[in-house]
């Protein structure tokens, strides 16, 4: 399968060791999609791939699946003319609180033909959440995230800190690159706005928390996961950069496993 990139940061150069150094099973990235040809350049040589900044150029390439690993922006602007013409990773799933952005996405997938895959990011549990809602009877699913300190407020603080408490499409809305989470918790369960939402500021940590509780006709559910940086950027969480190469792995294999 091959693959473009949208974005050449931390994440990319993650699935660039992963897939083309490492040679994963029928998986090859072939291309990325930058705004700076000249900042990346090395990368054609480190991993053989060709960069572009023409976004049709891109597109003409015989690429089977583009991957989004860039920002909300990029999602904005960018993915609704990539569904037209392959399907496409989504991770800065935070885009996707616009509900305007989400019908258009939804309306040129059924039109187009093409995919749109959405990986759990930092998070798990996600087939549990859309299995227990398939007759639409989960009644509360909330989300409580820990982040340390200094990576939500600038002031010094000696105690645990709420932030933010309310719906998942304001948490999103008030802390764009903290709450991603959240809007694919609500895509999997019961919507952005019954989505409960908890943001902490927690000085006595290093890693971010997070901690999902789920009720309905089926029983309950907690989940908690307690993420490490990913090593070449501390400010992106290992799993989520690990839920783009699964997901990729899971498009190409043979055996469908969840869901």
């Amino acid at each position: 399968m091959n693959i473009g990139l949208i974005g050449a940061g931390a994440i990319a150069h993650f699935l660039l060791e992963e897939i083309n150094q490492k040679q994963q099973d029928n998986l090859h990235i072939t291309s990325i999609f930058v705004r700076d040809k000249e900042k990346y350049q090395r990368l054609e040589e480190d991993f053989g791939i060709k960069l572009f900044t023409d976004l049709d150029a891109f597109l003409d390439l015989e690429i089977d699946i583009v991957v989004e690993a860039a920002d909300i922006n990029a999602v904005k602007v960018l993915v609704p003319s990539i569904i037209k013409r392959k399907n496409v990773v989504v991770i800065s799933v935070g885009a996707l609180a616009d509900e305007g952005l989400l019908a258009e996405i939804n309306d040129l997938t059924d039109k187009y033909k093409n995919e749109v895959y959405l990986p759990s990011g930092a998070i798990g549990g996600l087939d549990l959440i859309q299995n227990a809602h398939a007759l639409g009877t989960v009644t509360s699913v909330s989300l409580t995230t820990r982040k340390p300190a200094r990576s939500l407020i600038d002031k010094d603080i000696n105690e645990p800190k709420v932030v933010f408490e309310g719906s998942a499409v304001d948490a999103i809305g008030q802390f764009p690159k903290n709450m991603n989470v959240s809007i694919i918790l609500s895509l999997a369960g019961i919507g952005m706005d019954k989505t409960n939402v908890r943001l902490i500021a927690d000085p006595h940590i290093e890693k971010n928390i997070h901690h999902m509780e789920v009720a309905g006709d089926f029983g309950e559910a907690v989940f908690t996961i307690q993420n490490n940086p990913l090593p070449e950027n501390p400010k992106t969480s290992y799993l989520a950069a690990m839920s783009i190469l699964g997901t990729l792995k899971r498009i190409n294999g043979k055996l469908k496993i969840g869901g």
